[in-house]
């Protein structure tokens, strides 16, 4: 049957909204290396039939729902034009595809329970969209986010830009699919939000000015999850909710083992740019962060397995921590990083910090460059949480001191060998408890221990 406009017309497919069967737009993604969205490089819906067009001060959510359910029935596009529609709540069907002009076709979310949700909705594709949450407050019973997803499968989110919603961004729930190119900003509590993850990727997307985290990729209990979290730019995040660190963070990976942070460009937030809490396994490669309030890179609490490595701190209360040996935490490699112009917090009656890298049990640092760290460049254990470390070839300049271990007798061997310290201005090797200098510098030829738990030789100070 030929394709032709009497066609679509006797069919009823224009008159129900429909882009016309066999049009689809061709995906032309090309490689970037920088974090952020790339040029959002899908077919122009201008080149397809549009489901509707705008109406000024007119709902159109019947309108658009019915199109969005005969096109995902029939497996066909439902385009957009430029313009300003006003929405309410929408259903995404399975197979749902729903295409705007990138930047141009704004919808202007009006109030109810949701604005796009889909429960078991397989295979949903949005893309060039603008939603505008406009601030509304949404049924948290029914969606916790501008796009909320449930056990969906294969979903693609492409050169979406949400904004302004109560809640999150995005939530997602068992769900797996790719979120890229999009931008998210200016959300009452992260930019997306991942509960039990099936297969998440989310890639070259800018998330900014969150009331409480960018991305969180979080657990019901303890499990692997194998998200990747890549070259994403995320910037201004706030701690509204308060807490001591489950707020205020660029990334945010709670129970969830196996996920990969690489490559992103994370800036000021209020607690860290990097925070994995009992998150086994996870990696964070190769990001840049700059001006952090509290631990940039953060492995905590009942975790096994944390891999830190080739990533850049520039001004934080402190660059790298691995801790919480008492709760379990241990097992990591701290490698090749570059820490600098850390800064303590005096306004804090106790945890300050001004250290580069902390450590406690069953971890390596070697190959670290740490400058201006004003308490400590390393700091090695907490009373008798400390276990099985070592520290070689590392490089630390301008620091209070160099490098601090534990005193406490109850706690475990500690290797310092082949580090060059200079400038520590209280010492270059010392003992310490509960981060309170104690002794002589270690590193001196006569201070040196002989035997025990702990082996210090062939450091440099000057």
């Amino acid at each position: 049957m030929p394709l032709d406009r009497r066609t679509l017309l006797s069919t009823g497919l224009v008159s129900t909204g429909l882009a016309a069967a066999g049009f689809s737009a061709q995906a032309a993604t090309g490689a970037g290396g920088e974090a952020g969205p790339r040029a959002h490089s899908k077919a122009s819906a201008s080149s397809l039939p549009f489901a509707l067009l705008p109406k000024d001060g007119v709902e159109q959510t019947a309108d658009l729902q019915a199109a969005i359910d005969s096109g995902a029935s029939q497996g066909l596009p439902v385009t957009l034009p430029p313009g300003r529609f006003r929405i309410g709540a929408l259903a995404l069907r399975p197979s749902t595809h729903l295409i705007g002009t990138s930047g141009r076709t704004v919808l202007e979310f009006t109030g109810g329970g949701s604005f796009l949700s889909g429960r078991k909705a397989a295979g949903v594709r949005l893309e060039g969209l603008v939603l505008d949450g406009n601030l509304l407050g949404m049924d948290a019973n029914q969606a916790t986010g501008l796009v909320s997803l449930d056990d969906c499968e294969g979903f693609t989110l492409s050169g979406l830009d949400v904004r302004r919603g109560l809640l999150n961004g995005i939530a997602l729930t068992r769900s797996a699919g790719t979120i890229t190119d999009c931008t998210l900003r200016e959300m009452s509590q992260a930019g997306l939000f991942s509960l039990d993850a099936r297969g998440l990727d989310v890639s070259h997307n800018a998330i900014s000015d969150c009331a409480n985290n960018g991305v969180q990729i979080w657990r019901s209990s303890p499990g692997e999850d194998g998200s990747l979290v890549q070259a994403n730019r995320i910037e201004r995040i706030a701690t509204k909710g308060g807490g001591s660190g489950q707020n205020g963070n660029g990334i945010n990976v709670f129970r969830a083992g196996g996920v990969l942070v690489s490559g992103n460009r994370i800036t000021d937030c209020a607690y860290s740019a990097i925070r994995g809490n009992g998150a086994s396994n996870i990696q964070m490669v190769g990001n840049a962060c700059r001006t952090i309030g509290e631990v940039a890179l953060y492995a905590e609490f009942a975790f096994e397995g944390a891999l830190i490595s080739g990533n850049v701190v520039d001004n934080a209360a402190s660059g790298i921590a691995v801790t919480n040996f008492n709760e379990g935490g241990r097992l990591a490699v701290v490698q090749g990083n570059l820490i600098r112009n850390l800064f303590r917090r005096e306004h804090e009656p106790v945890d300050k910090r001004g250290v580069g890298i902390g450590i406690e049990a069953d971890t390596t640092v070697t190959g670290n460059v740490i400058e201006g760290a004003p308490t400590a460049g390393i700091l090695a254990g907490w009373g008798a949480y400390l276990r099985n470390v070592a520290m070689t070839g590392n490089l630390i300049r301008d620091a209070g001191v160099g490098i601090l271990i534990s005193s406490d007798p109850a706690a475990g061997a500690c290797l310092i060998s082949a580090n060059m310290i200079t400038g520590a201005r209280d010492g270059a090797i010392r003992a310490m408890d509960h981060g309170t200098p104690l002794g002589p510098d270690l590193a001196l030829a006569d201070a040196a221990p002989r035997g025990g738990r702990l082996a210090i030789s062939g450091n440099l100070a000057v």
